[in-house]
């Protein structure tokens, strides 16, 4: 059939001459497999550099509250008056809760990632974060008088000894829970491999079996144990206890929402107060703070 040949022949030419007409569309393909990769790499190193920074406030904050090692605690000298102390503190503190609430909601994840990659989107949570606590390094004002104070050795010893554990605590939940998904790390990492992010599970590992936030129990104990309450850390203990209890009620709303699992568990499992009498649970739970 020799018209189905020149028709093919034709086809042919066609091609050749789209191919002569754009060179740069295969260069033009490369380009943009470029850009993509060092696209993944930037976020990829984003996302650490966010977590070094989370990882590295992380330890002054134990320092900051526990009075050891850094150049300015919760309890240094008081430089201004009482009143304008509190003041201060607690648009510190209110700055910080304000932060870690509203970009961890569900609409507000939706509207940031129109400007933020989506694979960045934790880290860049994780970053602020990090950020609302320097400030409060920074600008926080002591404001002295001794609300309680323990000189007996071995009274102290514990209470220090409850304040390590609290901090162990907190860190060992988080990785209970997902440490790297928790922090952005597992989501910059898929990005990078050119693989797509799936959401965690429903699991209740070894101490959500007992209670439904460990890691906030870990909080408050690492808040509260201390051989010496001033007014200041007695002000940080109390407003971050009343935040803590607030954002646990939008958390689980959320949980509900995305793990309808979760309101069995909620039955059987105490918020706060450890309960090692009870064994029915859900088949797995994971939560993040």
């Amino acid at each position: 059939m020799p018209h189905l040949h020149l028709s093919e022949g034709y086809q042919e030419f066609l091609v050749m001459q789209t191919a002569v007409a754009n060179p740069r569309t295969e260069s033009n393909q490369n380009e943009a497999e470029r850009a993509s990769s060092v696209s993944r790499i930037a976020i990829l190193i984003y996302g650490i550099t966010s977590y070094v920074i989370f990882f590295v406030t992380f330890c002054y904050a134990a320092g900051f509250i526990g009075n050891f090692i850094v150049p300015k605690s919760i309890d240094s000298p008081r430089e201004i008056g009482v009143l304008a102390a509190v003041g201060i503190n607690s648009a510190l503190l209110l700055l910080f809760a304000l932060q870690h609430s509203i970009m961890a909601r569900p609409a507000f994840k939706l509207w940031w990632t129109r400007f933020v990659p989506a694979a960045a989107e934790r880290s860049t949570y994780v970053l602020f974060s990090s950020l609302a606590l320097i400030l409060l390094f920074v600008f926080w004002q002591p404001i002295g008088g001794t609300i309680w104070h323990i000189e007996n050795t071995i009274g102290r010893a514990v209470m220090y000894g409850f304040f390590a554990f609290g901090w162990l605590l907190v860190l060992v939940t988080t990785f209970l829970i997902n440490h790297f998904d928790l922090f952005g790390l597992r989501q910059v990492w898929l990005h990078f491999r050119g693989r797509p992010y799936t959401h965690l599970e429903f699991k209740v590992p070894s101490l959500y079996k007992v209670v439904r936030h460990p890691l906030y129990v870990g909080w408050f104990i690492a808040f509260w144990a201390t051989p010496t309450m001033t007014a200041a850390h007695l002000l940080f203990a109390v407003l971050t206890t009343v935040y803590i209890l607030i954002a646990i009620q939008f958390e689980e709303r959320d949980l509900v929402t995305h793990h309808p699992e979760y309101v069995d568990y909620k039955k059987q499992v105490p918020m706060l107060v450890p309960s090692f009498g009870r064994s029915a649970v859900p088949p797995q739970h994971a939560a993040r703070a």
